[in-house]
Parts: C-alpha cells; structure tokens; sequence
C-alpha cells in the first residue's frame, strides 16, 4: 500500500532524513521505532505534505504523492493522528469527531461511523457534550483517533500512541487498534514505546539518526541484541 522509497528530508540546511526505505502492506499493521529525534515525526510529516522531501519518492498503491499537498494526501485515504493529540479543546467531543468527517457527504456513513466509534470507546459516547480539552489524556486520545477513523482513511497513522499514558489506558487503546485492525484497517504505527510497539505490529523497523538501521518481523526484532539492549532494556 504504501512505498517509501531513499527518503531523505529535513528543515532548511538540516537534513534528518537519509535514505529512509520501508514499506506497509495492505491490512497490516507496522510500526517505525526509534528515540526521541530520531526522526520519526519527520517522516510522517513528510509522507503526509507537511514537510518537503529532499530527495526519494513516496507512493501510495503506486501512485506518486511525493510533495502533494496534505489535503489531496487526505482525499486519498491516508490520516494521521498527530503526537498530543491537537484537539480542538473548547469544541465538544461530538464536534472533534465529526470535523474528522469534514471531507465526506456520506450523512448516513457518518452517523453509522460514529455510533461505531461510541461503540469502540463508549467513554466518549458519554462525554460528548464536554469540551475536549476537560477530557483526561486518554480519553483525549481515543478522542484523535475517532477523529482519525472519522475520515474513513485507508491508512490510520498513530504518531506516539503511547506518549504520557497509563498502563492501563495504554491496553485499552491497543485493544481498541486490534478491533479496528480486524475490521481491515491498515495502520502505520509510530512509537518510542517499543515493546508496545511490537505487540501491535508484525513488522517493524528502527529509526536511529535519520536511518532504518534494522528491519523485519518484530518477534525477530524482539531478540536482537541491539533492540533488547537500547530499547527493551534487556
């Protein structure tokens, strides 16, 4: 689904990207791993039109996105829940989920999805009329991800699903992701907690420094010594 190809980006005479290559296939779930700068936001964004690449290419079911802008990279099935969430704190939670729908005309769709959503997350069903920004920050996640779902994406990208959460919230998000993922939805999951990461994941692939330095189905990058050492603290 998609391809990322020798992506190389960055912010003006500071490249933070080089050479990225990876790949998510329809209907898996994959997750991108790596320290806090080690670019990780960087290429989500740049997959996403935020941020220009340098060099590389990008495509999606084959086709070139490489530097469109975000809203045409919506429109073509690919959402990102962004890291903190970015909430809409004085809208309700009903009006932040809807406003993920913003692109469709599907009134019916729209109102079947979000009783679907209420279902995922029923805490949300009950504070609906609350502004978002008294949810606490769980509550406010699932909030960006139905936001996220809302948009009906083809590609669900989570950057720092587990950042600032509770162990406990933390399960509850990664049981709702294994439904949504059991629905058929194919998610890119972008993460600094690593052995969440590889629970959710089938493949994954380590970000150090702008680069993939590794690769590969996440049981196996589970026992690496590298991962195990700098990652799992084994």
């Amino acid at each position: 689904m998609l391809e990322i190809q020798a992506l190389s980006a960055g912010y003006g005479s500071v490249q933070i990207l080089r050479d990225v290559s990876l790949s998510v296939g329809a209907g898996e779930i994959v997750t991108l791993v790596g320290s806090n700068g080690a670019g990780k936001s960087t290429l989500l964004n740049t997959v996403c039109g935020i941020v220009r690449p340098s060099g590389g290419r990008v495509r999606l079911d084959g086709t070139d996105i490489t530097g469109r802008p975000s809203e045409a990279i919506v429109a073509l099935g690919i959402t990102q829940v962004p890291e903190g969430r970015r909430l809409f704190p004085n809208m309700t939670v009903r009006e932040n989920l809807i406003l993920g729908a913003y692109r469709r005309r599907d009134g019916h769709g729209i109102a079947r999805d979000l009783a679907w959503i209420f279902e995922l997350f029923p805490i949300l069903e009950q504070r609906q009329r609350q502004p978002a920004g008294s949810l606490s920050g769980g509550e406010q996640q699932m909030c960006a991800i139905g936001r996220g779902l809302m948009a009906k994406p083809r590609l669900l990208i989570l950057d720092e699903l587990s950042l600032g959460l509770a162990p406990i919230m933390l399960d509850t998000l990664v049981d709702a992701l294994e439904k949504v993922h059991g629905e058929g939805m194919t998610i890119f999951l972008v993460e600094q907690d690593v052995a969440t990461a590889f629970d959710l994941a089938s493949t994954g692939y380590v970000l150090e420094n702008g680069h993939v330095v590794l690769s590969g189905p996440t049981k196996d990058l589970r026992s690496d010594p590298h991962v195990k050492k700098a990652y799992l603290g084994l």
